[in-house]
């Protein structure tokens, strides 16, 4: 083993994660605050801009795969992150603090969540692949959704007319601030989540771990740290509409848009393995659907424990089965 070369993956996986850690401090901050300027609601700048910058990774992996002419990557990648998201970073979201979610994510979103994940499982298994017909019908349910929030947002927006001129004070200036905040955070995230990736997964091959097992835990890990850094921000920060919102968000973002946009490029083999994990994605969306299924309606940490609990045995699965 070269050992220098460990030591430089080391340093450059360290300042991945300072990356990962500034850049989801400042996005948090800046979509919260452009969200009360505005009078949107947190949980639309969670399903949104939140969900869509912290996918960044799995949609840029997935792509480029795609036009590289290995779109296969895509469907694990995506699956494993959507796990991941679920049961590690909710579950560790949730053993920091008790996350509420509101009334419409329980109702709709993680209810919409579920759907195409199952979608994705029958689309997958007729034909072994996602065809150019599939990922179109993807792509027109990400339309559907992204209509459901123009709504959401335009209620938002209603319910908040009669803010104060006192509010409104150096509008302009602190709108283009943190939209600044947000870009650069948004910029940090990306390129660490880049960094933590190619150094874990050199980390992770000088020991001998199979391409399967990097794919499905490293890799789905490193794409999945913006929403891991993200969430566990917000919560922190009090504002739970963007933890939650941003998981859900982004599940369902890398499901249609991600995967729908690779297979537009390329037609992606669906393996029978994918089944299996597709099938554990969708038990991930339903133990979240029950864990804030009560009066309060929050992800607290009994719930966490759990989550954490379901992904230590896939992670053994996937490790029996390498």
């Amino acid at each position: 083993m070269d050992y220098l070369e460990l030591l430089k993956q080391i340093a450059l996986l360290v300042i991945g994660f300072v990356m990962l850690i500034k850049g989801a401090d400042w996005f948090v901050e800046g979509s919260s605050k452009l969200a009360d300027r505005f009078g949107i609601p947190q949980l639309v700048i969670g399903l949104t801009i939140v969900a869509m910058g912290t996918s960044a990774p799995e949609a840029a992996i997935s792509i480029t795969s795609a036009l590289a002419g290995n779109a296969g990557i895509s469907v694990g990648n995506v699956v494993g992150s959507n796990i991941m998201n679920i049961l590690v970073i909710l579950g560790l979201t949730a053993m920091i603090v008790p996350t509420a979610v509101q009334k419409s994510t329980f109702k709709i979103e993680i209810p919409f969540m579920i759907a195409i994940t199952g979608v994705l499982l029958g689309l997958g298994m007729w034909g072994n692949k996602i065809s150019r017909v599939d990922a179109g019908i993807l792509w027109l349910l990400f339309i559907i959704f992204l209509g459901y929030l123009l709504v959401l947002a335009k209620k938002g927006k209603n319910a908040s007319e009669d803010e104060t001129e006192e509010k409104a004070t150096g509008f302009k200036a602190s709108v283009w601030f943190f939209l600044i905040l947000i870009v650069v955070g948004g910029s940090l995230i990306v390129f660490g989540a880049d960094v933590t990736v190619d150094s874990a997964s050199a980390i992770a091959s000088m020991f001998g771990m199979s391409d399967r097992l990097i794919g499905l835990t490293i890799v789905a890990f490193g794409t999945s740290l913006p929403e891991l850094i993200t969430s566990v921000t917000a919560a922190r920060k009090g504002n739970a509409d963007i933890a939650i919102g941003n998981i859900v968000g982004s599940n369902i973002f890398n499901i249609l848009f991600v995967i729908g946009s690779a297979g537009l490029i390329s037609p992606i083999a669906f393996a029978s393995s994918f089944a299996v994990d597709s099938v554990i994605a969708i038990g991930a969306a339903v133990l979240l659907w029950i864990s804030v299924a009560g009066k309060d309606k929050k992800l607290k940490r009994p719930a966490g424990i759990i989550m954490l609990l379901c992904y230590a045995v896939y992670l053994v699965y996937l490790i029996g089965w390498q």
